[in-house]
């Protein structure tokens, strides 16, 4: 099981950036494509992200296309969400999550998941 921890999350303005972040415990972690959900209230989870085990391909959901933008660095077994152009809308509770299958586009192929960090926007 892979252990994942976010960081990054708080409270900021509508219309400005915000970087997570997500460490990964797996030494073998550039075998593993990595995702990103959120969860906000009273909604069910939305899976927003992913970057593919290589770095080569991501995937960024509608809700957040041209504003989201995932990365990795395999040396320090983290991804990265850097999220622009913040909105109201995007507040949320954001999860990271792992999969050592191929397929990063398959959100049920994610098996192991953060804790969560939450990211607030405010007018």
């Amino acid at each position: 099981q892979v252990q994942l921890v976010e960081s990054g999350g708080g409270l900021v303005q509508s219309g400005g950036p915000l970087r997570l972040s997500c460490a990964a415990s797996e030494r073998t972690f550039i075998s593993y494509s990595m995702g990103w959900s959120r969860q906000a209230p009273g909604k069910g989870r939305e899976f927003v992200a992913a970057i593919a085990w290589r770095g080569g391909s991501t995937y960024s959901g509608d809700s957040v296309q041209g504003r989201f933008t995932s990365s990795r660095d395999n040396a320090k077994n983290t991804v990265y969400l850097q999220m622009n152009s913040l909105k109201l809308e995007d507040t949320a509770v954001y999860y990271c999550a792992s999969t050592p299958r191929r397929g990063f586009l398959v959100r049920t192929n994610y098996e192991d998941w953060g804790q969560g960090t939450q990211v607030t926007v405010s007018s």
